[in-house]
């Protein structure tokens, strides 16, 4: 592993009045893939936002390979290599499957060939001219997937890439993030099945009520493990609790 890809220090955000995140360090190493786990509305989402400049910290820093991004736009962090999958597939349903992809190259690519992502997700090579509306669940994802192999990013955050997927989907999904990960790119993944994030990651952080609660390796982990902290910590924070 390398350097920090990804650099979060004391990190606090939220939305008008609400605090999410409190006091958030979180640190990604380049070429190493790490998974953010977390029970629903633990603030993971936001997270991903805050490090891909879609929301603004209320306090603490984001550095993106060692560069203090914190007030950067998320098209600058683009161009520092951050490239963020969300949650709900992100594509144009109205427009052509070859055009959003085309869509997704970034405007500094000189290459503008669409076989980085055809190369990974061959099933997409005969639905170009489709809309991309009308494509299965699973090829909208692919869609939405392809923007990381666009434009060399150095850091991927996905966000529940697997939600609502058939299982033969899921297993070509995480393929795709396992050849990422080869090639060297640092991923942050926020996933739903725990066993499929722990078998490639590298590193596991858990998050619960907006704080940091564990950090160490996904290989010292297991799904009980997890269940298991995720039900002290609610304990331990529930109303009337010591």
């Amino acid at each position: 592993m390398t350097g920090p890809q990804l650099r979060l220090e004391g990190v606090s955000a939220g939305y008008d009045r609400s605090t999410v995140l409190r006091d958030i360090d979180l640190e990604i190493p380049g070429a190493s893939v790490v998974a953010l786990l977390g029970s629903n509305g633990a603030g993971k989402t936001t997270l991903l936002r805050v490090a891909s400049g879609l929301m603004r910290t209320s306090a603490g820093r984001v550095l993106v390979g060692g560069q203090d991004v914190t007030r950067a736009a998320p098209s600058a962090r683009r161009r520092h290599g951050v490239c963020l999958i969300p949650e709900g597939r992100g594509i144009f349903r109205s427009l052509t499957v070859r055009e959003n992809l085309l869509l997704q190259i970034p405007p500094w690519e000189k290459d503008t060939s669409l076989d980085a992502a055809l190369d990974m997700f061959p099933a997409l090579r005969t639905r170009l001219g489709d809309t991309a509306g009308r494509l299965s669940g699973g090829q909208q994802q692919m869609v939405a997937l392809s923007r990381a192999f666009f434009g060399s990013p150095s850091l991927v955050m996905l966000d529940e890439v697997s939600m609502g997927l058939a299982p033969i989907v899921i297993d070509e999904i995480f393929e795709a993030l396992r050849t990422l990960a080869a090639r060297g790119t640092a991923l942050l993944i926020v996933e739903q099945y725990v066993n499929r994030a722990l078998a490639v990651a590298d590193t596991v952080y858990m998050i619960g009520h907006g704080r940091i609660t564990y950090q160490g390796s996904a290989a010292e982990l297991d799904q009980a493990d997890v269940l298991r902290h995720y039900l002290s910590h609610d304990l331990a924070t529930a109303p009337g609790s010591a």
